[in-house]
């Protein structure tokens, strides 16, 4: 359920170079189609985990993933509307905050509370976010119809996700599923809240994004472009996918590992893009796919143990609307670098995750 979302969203990441030729679209136009998918997404977490708190979490699930499919059928006729494009990325925002929150929370249920839960999302989520953007970016360069096939072969496999979400149990019996008031959290765990989950779920999304929908369009690389895109795209959120493990290994480092690799990523995209070596910038995309990925498996699992069991699917829509905050980044390295040059903002970004590593460096092992 959490894969057959997740590769829907980045479908039309490679598809961008494609809508802005055939629109006759800015930079600045294209990272706002990529980033409007958070302003759908950021209402339809806030009323989904709470919703799934009191309802249940198997019928909104189910609901969200049959969603995605049609989304993605809507964005079959958005090859020659901006409306609909707008419209289209708006939907997938919103059935992605929907099935990411409460699929997650299911998943933590369905795991009887083990903390491994949070890296099975992160892996199930990164590995669809990887896949998405890499299949339909060799269809789209190989392929007839290259704003169609890759959107009918995400309507696939959400059948086949929807096939396997119908065998899971209900985990919110109804006669228990009461709201439980007060915070999401113990109060002494506030402070992990605020200063480590909070800060690292903003940066899952922008450390990939950047790589992904920025770097492309402001940067000429002597590749084919739309297969470069989506070669980033598949590297970057592929590095995702791989890294969640790490967690188990980093215990308590992890959270300064996955800034610090961050930070270590932009810096290597602004010189990627500089120089405009593709190469300097698949390094860049390992480098920032890894830090968002391991951030996410660090966030979310912190999130789990600490939610009180009755706002499990509240706290989880937290993290996830924190996360998705970072889909901004794109947007504002594309109208830095047009009063700038394109690694000013990559250098920017790369001191400020430099400057949170060292803050989380100097946490005591406790908080951390």
């Amino acid at each position: 359920m959490l894969f057959a979302v997740a590769v829907g969203t980045n479908v039309p990441t490679p598809l961008l170079l494609i809508y802005r030729d055939r629109l006759d679209l800015s930079p600045a136009v294209l990272t706002a189609v990529f980033g409007v998918y958070a302003a759908g997404l950021l209402p339809a977490l806030l009323l989904a985990g709470p919703a799934s708190d009191r309802l249940g979490r198997r019928r909104i699930v189910l609901a969200g993933v049959a969603l995605s499919g049609l989304t993605s059928l809507l964005l079959v006729a958005a090859s020659g509307s901006l409306a609909l494009l707008f419209l289209g990325r708006f939907l997938q925002g919103a059935v992605s905050g929907v099935v990411f929150s409460v699929g997650s929370a299911w998943l933590a249920e369905l795991s009887g509370g083990d903390p491994v839960a949070g890296r099975r999302a992160a892996v199930a989520q990164t590995a669809g976010f990887a896949l998405g953007p890499l299949t339909a970016g060799l269809l789209a360069e190989y392929a007839p119809a290259p704003t169609t096939l890759p959107y009918l072969v995400h309507v696939a496999v959400v059948l086949a996700g929807l096939a396997v979400a119908r065998t899971l149990p209900e985990t919110v019996a109804r006669r228990t599923a009461v709201v439980e008031g007060g915070p999401l959290v113990a109060r002494e765990d506030r402070a992990a809240l605020l200063t480590v989950v909070a800060p690292l779920a903003v940066c899952v999304y922008a450390f990939p994004s950047v790589v992904i929908a920025a770097v492309p369009l402001l940067v000429d690389v002597d590749a084919p472009p739309v297969l470069l895109t989506g070669v980033l795209a598949g590297l970057t959120l592929g590095a995702g996918a791989l890294s969640p493990p790490l967690q188990r290994r980093l215990g308590e480092r992890s959270a300064v590992a996955a800034v610090g690799s961050g930070a270590l990523g932009y810096a290597v995209a602004a010189a990627g893009a500089g120089s405009g070596d593709p190469v300097v910038l698949l390094v860049a995309a390992l480098l920032l796919g890894a830090g968002g990925g391991l951030g996410f498996a660090t966030g979310l699992g912190l999130a789990t143990r600490i939610a009180r069991p009755a706002r499990r699917g509240a706290l989880s829509a937290f993290f996830y609307s924190c996360a998705y905050l970072g889909f901004a980044a794109p947007y504002l390295t594309a109208v830095l670098s047009d009063a700038t040059r394109p690694e000013v903002p990559l250098l920017v970004a790369s001191g400020l995750a430099l400057a949170l590593a060292v803050r989380l460096a100097l946490l005591r092992p406790a908080r951390a």
